[in-house]
This record gives structure tokens, sequence and C-alpha cells, in this order.
């Protein structure tokens, strides 16, 4: 992912029904794995976006709030983040801010702040290098804590209370032996809670579901597995890593393999995080119905992109365009520049060209721009 998209609720959590995910909780192993000194901590805030809101916004404690867009629930928008009081009614991230307001019409609708929600990531990752631990921020709300020890626990409950009184804001703990087992594990411990998977539990947690459940196989990647007949997490993890990568690639077929036996990494790279690109997109309360207007706002959002790439000081090699026809088909295209740059008049012409190569006569519903940066 670029930054990791703080409009984005995890994956496995959007899937998981509450009452398998309960019977989930008490499948056998987690406390007591012998050997293992090095552990890996996924912490993860819970709500962010509204939970930012609600902070500085006291009154809106305990009431349903939807965040995206310019906050308008008429617009054609889609929800950043909804919080737990909004979800109780259907509402969640990237549904159309239309549908959550006739979900929830009692919502406070709020639009997208990201500086706001900048500086409050950074409130609380500088509370987590407080810490005798090493520390690598992979997003706005989440980031993986390396330490040894013999009781994670008890470190997760410091780091949830530290948290809390120093920010207000509330955050899940997942505990594992690795970053796969970590993060997976958070998902069971929103909100506001601790939760441990290793390898003594991994198939007992995760053997029977489908693979769709792990972080890094998508609806698409799932299909083709399962016309390898491979629909469970222990039929991939049972799978000739050979015989998987000739449909799925040579790099790629091994990669899912490795996912199914809850293989990830130990050491944490404690080097600040750097975004990988910079990305402006807008959806249009009226499609844009003929090619023209397309250009035309294709130079707009280059313009802000331009913009955000000389605030960052670094230069770019890709540019990108996304496209969402009328009423949701959502296309992408990219260009790799000659030379790296930062120079407002090449990526705009850039954009203009990948934007050429997609079909015209279609209305337009949504326009976005992407700059991907050289590697830091």
């Amino acid at each position: 992912m670029p930054r990791p998209d703080p409009h984005r609720e995890p994956r496995s959590e959007l899937r998981r029904e509450p009452r398998r995910a309960h019977a989930l909780r008490e499948a056998p192993g987690g406390r007591h794995d012998p050997g293992v000194t090095r552990w890996v901590l996924h912490v993860d805030l819970d709500q962010f976006l509204a939970a930012v809101e609600q902070r500085r916004h006291p009154e809106l404690a305990g009431r349903p709030v939807v965040v995206g867009g310019n906050g308008d629930p008429a617009s054609r928008t889609v929800v950043a983040t909804a919080s737990y009081e909004a979800r109780e009614f259907g509402v969640h991230s990237g549904m159309p801010m239309r549908l959550a307001a006739r979900r929830c019409p009692q919502a406070v609708f709020l639009p997208a702040d990201n500086p706001a929600y900048e500086a409050a990531s950074e409130e609380v990752m500088a509370v987590l290098r407080g810490f005798a631990v090493v520390v690598e921020v992979i997003g706005w709300d989440e980031a993986f804590l390396q330490w040894d020890g013999d009781d994670p626990e008890a470190l997760a409950a410091e780091v949830r209370a530290e948290v809390r009184a120093r920010t207000g804001l509330s955050c899940a703990t997942g505990i594992g032996d690795n970053t796969l087992r970590a993060k997976m594990a958070t998902a069971f411990a929103k909100p506001g809670g601790v939760h441990r998977i290793t390898a003594g539990n991994w198939f007992a947690t995760f053997g029977t579901e489908p693979t769709g459940v792990l972080h890094g196989i998508g609806t698409k990647t799932e299909r083709k597995l399962a016309e390898l007949c491979i629909h469970t997490v222990a039929q991939l993890a049972e799978s000739s890593p050979t015989a998987v990568g000739e449909r799925l690639g040579p790099r790629m077929g091994p990669y899912y393999v490795s996912l199914g036996r809850g293989m990830g990494r130990t050491e944490m790279e404690a080097t600040p995080w750097v975004p990988r690109s910079r990305s402006r997109e807008t959806t249009f309360d009226v499609n844009l119905e003929n090619w023209t207007a397309v250009l035309a706002e294709i130079r707009v959002l280059s313009a802000r992109v331009s913009g955000d790439v000389e605030a960052e000081g670094r230069d770019v090699a890709r540019v990108g365009v996304k496209v969402r026809y009328a009423p949701f088909l959502t296309r992408t295209r990219s260009l790799t520049l000659p030379a790296p740059t930062r120079d407002p008049a090449v990526l705009e012409a850039a954009a203009l060209e990948v934007a050429g190569w997609f079909p015209h006569d279609r209305p337009v519903r949504l326009l976005g721009v992407r700059a991907e940066f050289t590697p830091a």
C-alpha cells in the first residue's frame, strides 16, 4: 500500500462475523509458547479518524460519527472511517456516504482532516518510542514493536495504558512470534484488547478458514487458489510452493504458501516511515460527460499532487491515473518517467498521457492522480 490508507479498515475485520470471531478467541494455544523470546506486537489504533474527531470534539463521544470526503452525506464520496457506534448500523469504510446516511441518518458526518490525523499519529508514535522496543511505523494508525522478553501481555497492557493516558486514544494489540501472526491477532483484539497468535495456535485458529482471511490475499488471488482446489489456510500451507508458483507466478506463489504457514518477519526496521507516493482524487457530484472536462480535472489534480511532491522534497519515478466510470467501474494505469523528477510540467504531461490511454466514451464519476517516489 502507499502509505496505508487511513480510510481503510483491516480486511479481516470487515469479513469476520462476531460469532465466529468469538469462537476463534477460544482456540487452544497462546499463553504458553516454549522457546519464544522474540515477540512482535502490532499496535493498531481503534476507529482512528473517528476517535481523533471525538477527542477534539468531546460532545461527539458515544455518538455515531462518519468521516469521509467533504463531510456531505449527500455527496458521491465514500466513508473513510466510521465510529463503532455508526458501525452498529452497518456503516463501514468504503461505503458510499449516501448509503451511510440512509443506514444511520442520526450520524454526525465530518470531512477528513489529514493534517489533524498526521499530528495525532505522531503523538502516538512518540509514546511507542518511549518504550524499550524497536518501533516500525507502518501507517498513521499502526506500528510493529519488536521486543525480547517473557511476558508480552504485560508489555501490551503498559502500551495501551500509556497511549490512552497521554493521547486519549484507544488501541488494540496483537501479539505474535512474527509480523503476520501479530497483525492477524489484532483483529481479535479489537476494540482496545490484546490477543496472541503464534505457531502454537496458528492452525487451530485459521486452519479451516478461507484463504482470503489472510492479509495479503485478496479476492482475485483467493479465486485463483480455489481453481487449484486450495480453499482453506491449512490446504494452502500444505501446498507445493512450486505448484502454486506455476499458476500465480514464481515469486508470488511461494509467498502465498508462506502466508498459509503463518510466516512473517521477526526483525523490525526502526528507520522513520517514508511515504511511497502522494495522490489526489475527486469524486464528482455530476458525472463528467466529455473528455475535455476530464483532462481539465486531470490538470487540476496534477497541480495539487505537484504541490504535495514539492513539499515532500523528493523526486517522482512513476505517475498513475485512476478513472472510475459510472456507475462504479474503476480502472488504473501508470507510466514510468524517463528520469526521476519533481517538475510540475513533466508530472502533468505524464498524467495527461496516461489519461489518454483510457476509453473516452463513458461518463466519469471519479478521477485520481498518483505520484510514486523514487525509493528512499
